[in-house]
């Protein structure tokens, strides 16, 4: 008999909680092709949207004729701003504190806005429809240059600002300046410079990118006119603020608005704001009474949608002769588009950027960003990463490699020499930051001696001296970057969305039979979330993974949450279910006390359940105490067994890692060849493996696109030429290097489980390893810094200003 009791380690497998390599469970609707999208629903007498959309980038819009459109077979509506206007919504708020049109308001300020909304019976309809839309339009200047947004001569772009001197964040000092924001101390900043031995100082551009994920933005819209109610399906990372901003906008009770995200196709940043297809449809369900379908296309996605990044900072390091940092001082141009419509829910303009001191012991710093408005599409999300963390883990990443590069040190070296010391945390930045833990020198140590990085600087050498000697026309880079992420956008005092706190939710509900469902306020977009949040509540309660159901994206059932971005799902929703879990917990331990007929203070857990101290046979499963719960609870004691928990984290996580990216460059060509790329993260404690793997993976793959061709481009009259995947680098199997992944676990001493986060992480920190790559390759040439991206062609252009080539 004996023989058949399951050992502590069966009963641990059995569970399939943290630390186990299980399967997505996902997947098994996503590979045979049953996942349910947006564009998937189909209703009863269902309508269709398309915009028409403005080719100038800056233009006064003269006259708005619908007249032909409207006789387009199929198409019952045009919706215009003077149509919004008649119910105030012409105009819709931003994430940011500004405000932004729906539909073009007397003028376009970037190409493709939004004009003019055609409603149709049909898709094919609509799109007919838009092109028999005429409208007249007079083009004006055009800012596109952030450098010239703040001249005197510069053209006022938002004439709805005028004679406004102060905004959402403080003064203005031109008309189109949106925001100075200023951290840290100025007079010891400025001090350590005067004193510093060796300093450097870079203007070093992160340019404007795109999430495009492979699912575009898109929503159904139905107004049911008896009860007064609205219903929206859409591709929502934050689907209960998308509630409250349209209970805002369109002044509808707030539960009479029913918000669900079904599976959604990623999201990285990209579907976190409101967009105008979201208001458009809103109100053209409200005008017809009929379901309201909007789908953009690619290049719609790619134009008029949230961009990324578009920073242009310039940093300065101070330093000893020795190579000990002394200060910094970084200021930020910060190019904003048409309207301040950044998803950064904190209380600064600038998100986390004052993270910007990265993994680094400075005494002192001091931190200006000044944002401006251009003729450029709005946004400025975290794509794939916090608030501005990767702009800032970039800024700090290549200027220590400046830094080495001037101190003639090795850049690995700088690194240890600065770090700070494991002792030294939980650690006060110069910029106001509270790290909570770290082990930077056994990680980056770990790094160096997995690649043998001794050995591929001594190779590294050797093909310089030869390239020297003319016996190559190839060069070797070796990219170093070592990363500290601020995640877990969630503590009260320091992030909110339109004044509501960031904290998290989780309701868990637990049945006769011993499983369970479990409904929760984020919201996955590809992250695993059925798998990973089943499997924290089957190591705290006991349950198998296999038998928690999870449910996200519904605001009738989830609790309010404010969702999934900035890699604060397991920071902040995990907190909340593991606090959920621990407070069934409780409650089943008083009814297994009653049940055992001992004190609470004689039972201990053990795996799946509880027994009685020193008496190990007299135990109850969990899954028992879940029919007891239902049918024999302690006197006083309500019946069933479920909790929910708000969780409002008291700091953020700070999940770092060390990469190093080996690449070779063909001066000739400029073609490069990632010829190993090593990414070593620390997420604390790690829930799944596999998921961290997978996670892993696409973030780094997002990072070799950005820092090697992928860019939002504009030419000077502000068309946007890189709207399509024709010229908007999107890397395959083909492009994509080998990733090579490794680990160390620091835990977070304030996270229930431990947790920091990883989903941003190799985003963070594989940009700058790859163009430390590049930079590193060009340095013995002469080269300071080589901006971003890094494609054959500017490639070659670097090495022909360097003069690698024959006369």
């Amino acid at each position: 008999m004996n023989d058949m009791t399951p050992t502590r380690e069966q009963r641990t497998a059995a569970l399939e909680g943290m630390g186990c390599k299980r399967k997505r469970v996902e997947d098994a609707r996503f590979t045979q092709g049953k996942g349910n999208y947006v564009d998937d629903l189909k209703l009863p007498g269902m309508l269709h949207g398309d915009f028409v959309r403005s080719p100038h980038a800056h233009a006064r819009v003269k006259s708005i004729n619908s007249e032909e459109a409207l006789k387009v077979p199929g198409v019952l509506a045009v919706i215009t701003a003077e149509t919004l206007k008649t119910v105030n919504l012409a105009w819709m708020p931003t994430l940011a504190g500004d405000v932004q049109m729906v539909l073009a308001d007397g003028k376009v300020l970037f190409q493709n806005q939004e004009v003019a909304f055609v409603v149709a019976t049909d898709r094919y309809a609509a799109d007919d429809g838009i092109n028999k839309v005429v409208v007249e339009y007079e083009p004006l200047p055009v800012v596109i240059d952030p450098f010239k947004a703040m001249d005197k001569d510069a053209p006022v772009l938002r004439e709805d600002l005028a004679g406004k001197t102060t905004g959402a964040h403080g003064p203005r000092k031109h008309h189109n300046h949106i925001f100075e924001w200023a951290v840290g101390d100025k007079d010891l900043t400025d001090a350590a410079f005067r004193k510093a031995e060796v300093s450097i100082k870079e203007m070093i551009s992160y340019h404007r990118t795109h999430p495009s994920p492979l699912e575009t933005c898109q929503c159904v819209c139905s107004f049911d006119k008896i009860r007064g109610e609205l219903t929206i399906w859409g591709t929502f990372q934050a689907p209960h603020v998308i509630r409250t901003v349209v209970s805002l906008i369109a002044k509808l009770p707030e539960q009479k608005i029913h918000v669900i995200s079904p599976d959604i196709g990623g999201g990285f940043g990209n579907k976190v704001g409101a967009y105008p297809g979201y208001i458009c449809a809103a109100v053209a369900s409200i005008v017809t009474g009929k379901p309201v379908k909007w789908v953009e296309d690619r290049i719609e996605n790619l134009t008029a949608t949230s961009f990324a990044r578009d920073y242009h900072m310039t940093a300065e390091i101070a330093a000893t002769k020795d190579g000990k940092v002394t200060g910094l001082r970084v200021h930020v141009l910060a190019d904003h588009g048409a309207f301040d419509a950044c998803a950064d829910p904190s209380k600064w303009p600038a998100g986390f950027f004052n993270i910007v001191t990265g993994s680094y012991d400075f005494p002192t710093a001091h931190l200006v960003v000044d944002g401006i408005y251009s003729n450029k599409a709005p946004g400025g999300v975290a794509y794939r990463c916090s608030f501005r963390v990767t702009e800032a883990a970039y800024c700090i990443e290549r200027a220590m490699d400046i830094l080495a590069q001037k101190l003639k040190m090795d850049p690995a070296e700088l690194r240890l020499r600065n770090f700070i010391k494991r002792e030294q945390f939980p650690y006060h930045s110069a910029l106001g930051w509270e790290y909570d833990s770290g082990d930077y020198h056994t990680a980056m140590k770990k790094m160096m001696e997995t690649v043998k990085y001794a050995e591929l600087r001594k190779e590294q050498a050797e093909k310089r001296a030869a390239f020297k000697r003319g016996e190559t026309r190839e060069i070797m880079g070796v990219g170093v970057s070592f990363f500290t992420e601020i995640v877990g956008a969630g503590p009260s005092k320091n992030c909110d969305i339109l004044g509501i706190a960031m904290f998290d939710s989780c309701e868990i509900r637990l049945h006769p039979t011993g499983a369970g469902i479990a409904r929760v306020g984020s919201k996955s977009t590809g992250q695993g979330h059925e798998t990973t949040w089943a499997q924290i509540i089957a190591t705290e309660i006991g349950i198998p993974a296999d038998n928690i159901m999870v449910e996200e994206g519904n605001t009738d059932t989830a609790p309010y949450g404010l969702g999934t971005y900035g890699s604060r799902s397991t920071p902040v929703a995990g907190a909340a279910i593991a606090m959920a879990a621990r407070k069934i917990k409780a409650k089943a331990q008083m009814i297994a006390a009653y049940k055992l007929e001992v004190h609470e203070g004689d039972l201990e857990w053990d795996i799946d359940g509880f027994r009685v101290k020193g008496l190990p046979e007299k135990s109850m499963s969990m899954k028992d105490i879940c029919w007891a719960a239902y049918n024999s609870v302690p006197p006083g004691m309500e019946p069933g067994l479920e909790a929910v928990s708000y969780y409002d984290p008291p700091n953020m996580t700070y999940p770092f890692g060390a990469y190093i990216c080996v690449m070779d460059i063909d001066v000739d060509t400029g073609v490069y060849k990632v010829r190993r790329f090593y990414a070593l993260d620390d997420c604390g404690t790690r829930i799944n493996p596999m998921i961290i793997e997978g996670q892993v993976h696409g973030g780094l793959t997002e990072a070799f696109a950005i820092a090697m061709g992928q860019e939002i481009r504009y030419d000077e009259t502000g068309n946007v030429v890189t709207g399509s995947f024709m010229d908007f680098f999107m890397p395959t199997a083909v492009e994509t290097p080998h990733w090579e992944t490794d680990f160390t676990v620091t835990p977070s001493p304030h996270h229930p489980i431990g947790a920091k986060g990883v989903g941003e992480s190799p985003n963070v920190g594989g940009v700058p390893a790859f163009s430390n790559a590049v930079n590193d390759a060009f340095s013995f040439l002469g080269s300071t810094h080589i901006q971003m991206p890094h494609d054959y062609w500017r490639n070659w252009k670097a090495a022909k200003s360097l003069g690698v080539f024959a006369a």
